[in-house]
């Protein structure tokens, strides 16, 4: 069985186990921690032995802290949707030590400088870990993307369909091309929902959503894959005319993945990710009336869900973050189950780490992969690579001490996130965070829960 201290320490000088995992790969070592950073890492011997204020990790897994780039904390305007205490603590226990927040779904959205410190003030000083901020990219804000920039959001988003918020439009072809024009100079990342809305109606057309709306077969043929492939299609034209950085959010259909494999072969500045949910999850085990299960793209077949894991083996896909999209259980209409007017979002900030370790186990995957998947590469795509999402000299010590051979099932009393709503709650899960260190400093212990006070800082510019 794993070993862990009886009393955690709360900001320790060196953690040390025989399954660290480095960017060399997992070994027995100890990491010597100086200022709420990395010194070094070095074998288990001499000045290691004799130190004080050791967290002997034993053989749980120490792996980087997870960074999850796609976060929807809704606050202000619509913190009873989340917030950032609730959202922070959620992410410390499930071992994710930097979040960015997406620009909606709050009041006022985040395009602009004047956004940006609204939510700056909502952040600072409730959030047990670090917070980074994203851009959003709207109809007619075109302007004020090089401040955003300047002020030190760390990525764009936009919507090529309806958001779901009045305050976030989504743009068209014209208006897309316009904001990459302006954000490739300035080497920034634009984040991209990629579903057209001219194959939704086409499906709508056809009369995809004619049929009982409490049927999740119904809500799934109303988004054909074609809506995402198309989307794709379209950001791999403008990125080769425009030279931008084109990162997709949530892909979740095979179709998808040769035009993205084709892009990538060419050189082109495009990256992509994927969700636990999409590589979990069933549409055809979905029962009817579940609502919980409704997200945009929307949960695909097994065959989907297989083609995503072998896209992430094969490099094509470079990343899984969450996706934490929660809301008011009234708003997902459980008692009605109607998929079309129920919210659409999968709130899984805490549960990432195990969902994605259950599914690693099934296929014989190794731990690295997860601290590659969901640490390094986000980190390298909001530009945090040379600071976070690695256990390496000069890095923050963001660390999380995992029990990979854990069983257990989320229940709703677990989840430390506002709302309990979530297609999880009762499924098996592999694997369980112990502890969670950001910068040093303990922000989650399994035992106790989350540190008193918030430790977590901003991402922005000082």
């Amino acid at each position: 069985m794993p070993r862990y201290p009886t009393q955690a320490v709360e900001a320790p000088r060196i953690v040390r186990g025989s399954r660290i995992v480095t960017p060399e790969g997992v070994r027995p070592a100890a990491v010597v921690i100086e200022g709420g950073r990395i010194a070094r890492v070095v074998d288990d011997a001499g000045e290691v032995a004799e130190a004080h204020d050791v967290v002997d990790a034993g053989d749980l897994v120490v792996l980087p802290g997870l960074v999850d780039t796609h976060v929807h904390v809704n606050e202000p305007g619509r913190t009873e949707w989340e917030g950032f205490e609730t959202a922070t603590r959620a992410a410390a226990a499930g071992g994710v030590t930097t979040l960015l927040d997406m620009p909606l779904n709050s009041v006022p959205a985040t395009t602009s400088v004047e956004a940006l410190r609204a939510k700056a003030d909502a952040a600072r000083a409730r959030s047990w870990v670090d917070v980074g901020f994203i851009g959003g990219v709207v109809p007619g804000n075109a302007a004020a993307l090089g401040p955003l920039a300047e002020a030190g959001v760390l990525a764009f988003k936009c919507f090529l369909v309806p958001s779901g918020v009045a305050e976030f439009e989504h743009v068209g072809e014209a208006e897309l091309r316009e904001a990459m024009r302006v954000l490739a100079p300035l080497g920034a990342v634009l984040m991209v929902h990629a579903e057209l809305p001219e194959a939704i109606e086409a499906a709508a057309g056809r009369g995809a959503a004619a049929g009982d709306p409490r049927r999740y077969a119904t809500y799934l043929a109303s988004r054909p894959d074609s809506a995402e492939r198309d989307a794709v299609a379209l950001l791999i034209r403008l990125c080769e005319a425009t030279g931008a950085h084109v990162h997709v959010v949530h892909v979740s259909s095979a179709e998808s993945l040769p035009v993205i494999r084709a892009a990538r072969a060419l050189g082109l500045a495009l990256t992509a990710e994927t969700c636990p949910h999409y590589l979990t999850l069933d549409a055809s085990a979905i029962p009817d009336g579940a609502t919980e299960f409704k997200c945009a793209p929307p949960i695909r077949d097994a065959a989907d869900r297989e083609a995503l894991w072998n896209a992430l083996l094969a490099g094509d896909l470079d990343m899984i973050v969450s996706d934490h999209s929660p809301c008011p259980p009234s708003m997902k209409g459980r008692a009605a189950g109607d998929f079309f007017a129920a919210w659409g979002g999968i709130a899984s900030l805490q549960l990432g780490a195990s969902i994605v370790w259950r599914g690693m186990r099934e296929r014989g995957l190794s731990i690295e992969w997860l601290a590659r998947w969901m640490s390094d590469a986000p980190a390298h795509l909001v530009g945090l690579g040379k600071r976070k999402g690695r256990i390496a000299a000069s890095y923050d010590a963001d660390l999380v001490l995992f029990d990979p051979e854990a069983r257990w099932t989320p229940s709703a009393e677990a989840l430390l996130r506002r709302h309990s709503v979530t297609p999880y709650l009762g499924m098996p899960l592999a694997g369980a965070v112990e502890a969670t260190y950001v910068r040093g400093a303990l922000a989650y212990d399994r035992r106790r829960g989350p540190a008193p006070e918030p430790s977590g800082r901003l991402l922005l510019p000082s």
